[in-house]
């Protein structure tokens, strides 16, 4: 199992930053490696992304949604994991900070995927909320 952790600042209120995270559809937009998110109904979502060389599917549940404060999620199928968006005003704006677990049961697999995911989720993260930024 890997946890990974990110948090920056946007310059805009929590309300407008979790206005834009809530819509989950728009990830296509937040990152190149997001391939298509497809909404299946209360509050599910399936996501294709490429990592690692690799294409995965797995379908989402959206657990807690308390704006502006918390967004998480838990996924359902496909790859194990589980995370969350957690949003605190500051005084230059909003402190958005990602928590993502997730676990893989190919040990090589896993090897390779814990190697690279720090830096990936890390960089994919700070691409989605520069994306994110630019909406605002």
């Amino acid at each position: 199992m890997g946890t990974i952790e990110h948090s920056t600042i946007l310059k805009a209120p929590p309300e407008r930053v979790f206005a834009l995270l809530e819509r989950v559809e728009d990830f296509t937009d937040y990152s190149d490696l997001v391939h298509a998110v497809e909404p299946l109904g209360d509050n599910r979502y399936r996501w294709h992304v490429h990592v690692v060389g690799r294409d995965w599917t797995f379908d989402v549940a959206i657990t807690e949604r308390r704006a502006p404060e918390l967004l998480a999620w838990e996924s359902l199928a496909g790859v194990e994991n589980h995370g969350c968006y957690r949003l605190t005003p500051v005084e230059e704006g909003t402190k958005v900070a990602l928590t993502l677990t997730y676990t893989i049961h190919n040990r090589l697999l896993e090897k390779a995927v814990n190697k690279a995911a720090r830096p990936l989720v890390g960089r994919v993260s700070r691409q989605i909320l520069e994306r994110v930024e630019a909406r605002l």
